[in-house]
């Protein structure tokens, strides 16, 4: 399957964004998704993964109560609502989509994932 986030850019504290991830070539609804992030000098972290069927998900404490992921299996798209953004949100965010999955199985480790898309970039100023 191939991703294709999209979105990013420049926004100030306290604003929103939504991201989207495109899947094409497989059907998204076989996929469990999640959403990554890299810092500049710091390592890929995990920000949230939703199950194939969309009614589980599981959110990184750091961004939980601000952020959303959603998915539409119908359009293969997923969505990431982003609130209150912070600074420190500021990183390129990456969509991935982990095979093998069970219908409500959300997957938190980057090995876990199969598929990555090529990112999108946040920047949050203050």
């Amino acid at each position: 399957v191939q991703l294709q986030a999209s979105g990013g850019g420049l926004v100030q504290a306290g604003g929103s964004l939504r991201l989207s991830c495109a899947a094409s070539g497989r059907t998204l609804s076989n996929y469990a998704m999640g959403w990554f992030r890299q810092a500049p000098g710091k390592d890929r972290e995990f920000v949230v993964g939703i199950g194939r069927s969309g009614g589980s998900t599981y959110y990184a404490d750091s961004v939980k109560g601000r952020f959303t992921i959603s998915r539409d299996n119908a359009k293969n798209t997923v969505y990431l609502q982003m609130n209150s953004l912070k600074p420190e949100d500021t990183a390129v965010y990456y969509c991935a989509a982990a095979g093998g999955s069970r219908w409500y199985q959300v997957r938190t480790r980057g090995l876990e994932y199969d598929y990555w898309g090529q990112g999108t970039l946040v920047t949050v100023s203050s």
